[in-house]
C-alpha cells in the first residue's frame, strides 16, 4: 500500500484522540492468506495454510491501526514478502525502532531489518506445547486488526483482479474502522480505549 494522505491523517487523529504521539515508534507485523475467485490474476498456493490465493502482509501500530499492507501471491514466504512492506513502513514512520512478528519472519529478515532499516525485529514464538488459540504478547494486536479487516464482506476473499486493488480495499476497510472510532454513531458508545501493555507507542 502506497502512502495515502487521507488514511494516514485519520491514523494520526486516532492516535492523538488516545493521547499518543501522531506517529508510532513500534510496530507489529503478520500475514493472512485468503482464497481468490476465478477472476483473480496473480496468485499462488500457501502450503502451510493449504490455501490457493493471495497473502496479505500487514504492518500495524501497537494500538492496532493499519500502517501499510502489501498483497502478494500466497506462495511468497513471509520473511521474503515482508521486506517491501517494512521498507515502506520505515519511510512512512522513520520513528519506528522495535517491531514484533511470529516465527515465520525469523531468519535473515531479522538481520536485514536491523542493518537496512534500523528496526529491531523481535520474534514472538509459539509455546512448544501450545494447543489451539493462545494469546501471545504483541501478536494479539495484529491478529485483532486482521479480525477487523475480515468484518468487511468484500474482504472475506480476494475478489480483485489486480493486487493494487486488493490493497486499496484493505486500506478502505481501515479507513471505515478509524472513522467509526473518531465519530461513532449517536446510539453507539465510543470504542474501549485499551491501554498499551508496555511504554511504547
Amino acid at each position: 500500500m502506497a502512502p495515502c494522505f487521507f488514511h494516514d491523517t485519520l491514523r494520526r487523529l486516532v492516535r492523538e484522540q488516545q493521547g499518543r504521539a501522531p506517529d508510532p515508534t513500534a510496530i507489529v507485523s503478520d500475514s493472512q492468506s485468503v482464497k481468490t475467485t476465478e477472476a483473480a490474476g496473480v496468485r499462488g498456493f500457501d502450503g502451510g495454510k493449504l490455501i490457493k490465493g493471495r497473502k496479505r502482509q500487514l504492518v500495524v501500530a501497537t494500538e492496532g491501526n493499519l500502517l501499510t499492507v502489501a498483497v502478494q501471491p500466497a506462495d511468497v514466504q513471509d520473511r521474503d514478502g515482508a521486506q517491501d512492506v517494512l521498507h515502506v513502513t520505515q519511510e512512512l514512520c522513520p520513528t519506528i525502532t522495535p517491531a514484533w512478528a511470529d516465527q515465520s519472519y525469523a531468519g535473515d529478515l531479522v538481520e536485514w531489518a536491523a542493518k537496512a532499516l534500523g528496526i529491531t525485529l523481535e520474534i514472538v514464538p509459539r509455546h512448544p506445547h501450545q494447543v489451539g488459540f493462545v494469546v501471545l504478547p504483541r501478536r494479539l494486536v495484529v491478529e485483532r486488526t486482521i479480525a477487523w479487516v475480515n468484518r468487511c464482506r468484500r474482504l472475506s476473499k480476494d475478489f480483485e483482479r489486480l493486487v493494487k486493488n486488493s490493497a486499496a480495499m484493505i486500506s478502505w476497510a481501515s479507513i471505515q474502522h478509524m472513522l467509526r472510532r473518531l465519530a461513532p454513531p449517536a446510539n453507539q458508545e465510543r470504542p474501549y480505549q485499551r491501554k498499551a501493555v508496555a511504554a511504547v507507542s
